[in-house]
């Protein structure tokens, strides 16, 4: 099996983490209604819901491989939402996330 299918289960469970995460954000610090906590849960479910899906075989090496993909994704966030462009020690860090993930991964199927 290769890498591509759980990095981008990761991905996508990265971005409804955020998104949900977002909800709270915008709710709390942003003034914004509180009915943006319906979809922000509902994000949030979806969040892990397909963190189950990834085939590892223990929970901690899953959580522990997508926090990788979750570091990068919310440097990608930063960018494209909130118009923060990512410092190159951001990418250097997201980078070196990124390449933990992958090492658990691999490792895991060794």
């Amino acid at each position: 099996m290769t890498l591509l299918a759980p990095l981008g289960l990761y991905l996508l469970a990265a971005l409804a983490e955020i998104a949900g995460c977002f909800a709270f954000w915008a709710w709390l610090r942003l003034d914004r209604s509180p009915l943006w906590l319906l979809p922000g849960m509902l994000s949030l479910a979806l969040f892990a819901w397909l963190l189950t899906r990834v085939d590892v075989d223990y929970s901690g090496r899953a959580y522990a491989a997508y926090g990788g993909i979750y570091v990068l994704a919310s440097l990608g966030w930063l960018w494209i939402t909130e118009g923060q462009i990512p410092t190159r020690w951001d990418l250097l860090g997201g980078a070196l996330c990124v390449l933990g993930a992958v090492v658990v991964l691999v490792g895991a199927r060794a």
